[in-house]
């Protein structure tokens, strides 16, 4: 039996699968079961951030596997101690405490859950819990129920109505908009600093000024959704400093990146004062609230800390922003009327298509067409949306990598 047919036979049809059967990794390389080697620049959407089977990442592993695997967090364990400390004094840089799980779709929830936490801790006039928590369209923050109920797109909804209640979408960059839809009931704002699977639609400077300064003035938590954007991948620790430098968020989601390819993700929550009492928000999620069998155990925080040590160390946040200059002036000196622009930061980019120039068969998008022609020429790459496809490197990637990921971009896009 293949491999397709393993997956038809066993595997729910839960992912449109492209017919490539990857097997071996190094660097930015990829090997499908056929010998065929691929460009990988979607690095399993933006999580693979050294590249494969680094040499820092396999070490740790390897080492921390043959010591101890997991324990239960019922008991202290140093290596999620040290790379809590390294998230909050070296990436984030503002006091605060980290959770750790498995997922972003997990981390979000722990955000939600902190948000909901802080709505009963200071309610509504009447006494009332505030629990909303406003979001945005085309926002994506996970598939698990709470995250679909977030996520300011349909698709991924149908089918599981009723939604969980406490949550409103509105226009991204629509500071206007904001201002009008605070409720009583409202608890905080959720927003990615540059929505990743909704276009690569980076929020405008005055935009998250509107947010910090409601929140300020309607006493609710600032929610940062950096799982995709988050150490390193848009050309600073974190994506907001790339944008608002000053912002100081309540609370950050990340996963992806942070782990390298070993499932982890991860909350932080502020330990800003919240009442003249000094009672600190963080203190509100205490024992009892929230938990995670493998969440924060000693291989997945032994990887965690080797690359975040190397991103940090090796200064891969400005690689991405110098590849990102070297991406954004090649495919301007194309001048390809298929091409509408170059969106994100970083790493992060999206570049958006103009679907007419396009012959699109049916049941498929313009971003699905090109990307399949990518994969056929060697690049892989996914979609963001029917009308843009991202690149995802690894933050070490060379300058000949992404010069060849460019020659085969330019070839694909200039025959539309």
């Amino acid at each position: 039996m293949t491999v397709s047919e393993s997956f038809q036979h066993y595997v729910l049809p839960t992912y449109g699968r492209f017919p490539i059967v990857p097997v071996r990794g190094e660097g930015t390389r990829l090997w499908d079961e056929t010998g065929k080697a691929y460009l990988d620049f979607c690095t399993g959407i933006a999580v693979c951030s050294l590249g494969h089977a680094h040499p820092r990442l396999t070490a740790a592993i390897r080492e921390q596997a043959g010591t101890l695997l997991h324990v239960s967090n019922l008991y202290q364990i140093p290596q999620q101690a040290e790379l809590a400390r390294a998230i909050v004094t070296e990436h984030v840089e503002l006091p605060g405490k980290v959770f750790f799980g498995n997922s972003g779709a997990e981390a979000n929830d722990g955000l939600v859950k902190t948000a909901r936490r802080f709505g009963h801790k200071r309610p509504q006039a009447d006494g009332s819990p505030r629990f909303e928590v406003l979001t945005f369209n085309q926002s994506f923050h996970g598939r698990t129920l709470g995250g679909i109920a977030a996520t300011g797109q349909d698709k991924v909804k149908e089918g599981f109505d009723p939604m969980l209640p406490g949550f409103r979408h509105l226009p991204f960059n629509d500071s206007a908009a904001l201002e009008t839809a605070i409720r009583p009931e409202t608890v905080a704002i959720l927003l990615e600093p540059i929505q990743g699977e909704g276009g690569v639609n980076v929020a405008t400077p005055g935009f998250l000024a509107t947010v910090a300064k409601l929140c300020k003035e309607h006493d609710l938590l600032l929610l940062l959704d950096e799982v995709q954007t988050g150490f390193g991948r848009c050309g600073e620790a974190m994506a907001w400093r790339t944008i608002a430098p000053a912002l100081e968020p309540d609370g950050i989601s990340w996963a992806k990146g942070m782990g390298g390819g070993v499932p982890i993700g991860a909350f932080w929550v502020s330990d800003r004062a919240i009442d003249a009492d000094g009672t600190a928000l963080s203190s509100l999620m205490g024992p009892g609230s929230h938990g995670s069998t493998y969440g924060g155990n000693p291989l997945v925080c032994a990887a965690s800390l080797a690359v975040l040590d190397e991103i940090r160390e090796s200064n891969l946040a400005h690689n991405a922003r110098r590849q990102e200059q070297r991406i954004r002036a090649a495919i301007e000196s194309w001048k390809l009327p298929v091409v509408t622009e170059v969106r994100g930061k970083g790493l992060l980019l999206g570049i958006g298509l103009d679907a007419s120039k396009i012959a699109v068969p049916e049941g498929k998008t313009a971003a699905l067409v090109v990307v399949t022609k990518l994969m056929e020429l060697g690049l892989l790459v996914p979609p963001a949306g029917p009308s843009t496809f991202r690149l995802l490197p690894p933050l070490n990637v060379t300058d000949a990598e992404v010069d060849e990921a460019l020659e085969k971009i330019r070839q694909v896009l200039s025959a539309f």
